[in-house]
């Protein structure tokens, strides 16, 4: 079962800079110009299959999206193809916006 972060755990992990953490954006091209998480690797959700390779097994990789459903879905998938360190971030990039930093733009 996936584990789900909070925003401020997410922060957290991102502030400690662990070499193996990779934040995975897999919301649409037009949603990241919008409002991003940086640092974070965007892939969109339909193309994670074809980008397995840039996904490294040995890394935690925390998934976002704009509200949860979908990096829920994609850490499943994740999961699902033998990824042992996988996290949604509850509540997405909005969440992040209202609980860790409200300079990134809320939409939708």
């Amino acid at each position: 079962m996936v584990q789900n972060l909070t925003a401020s755990e997410v922060a957290q992990r991102l502030r400690s800079q662990e070499a193996s953490f990779l934040l995975l954006d897999v919301r649409e091209p037009f949603e990241r110009d919008l409002a991003r998480i940086e640092p974070s690797l965007h892939i969109p959700m339909q193309q994670v299959p074809e980008h397995l390779d840039q996904l490294p097994r040995e890394a935690t990789i925390v998934v976002y999206c704009h509200s949860g459903g979908r990096s829920a879905a994609v850490a499943g998938f994740l999961e699902h193809q033998g990824y042992e360190r996988v996290a949604n971030l509850k509540g997405g990039i909005d969440a992040w916006s209202r609980e860790v930093d409200p300079s990134v733009e809320r939409y939708g």
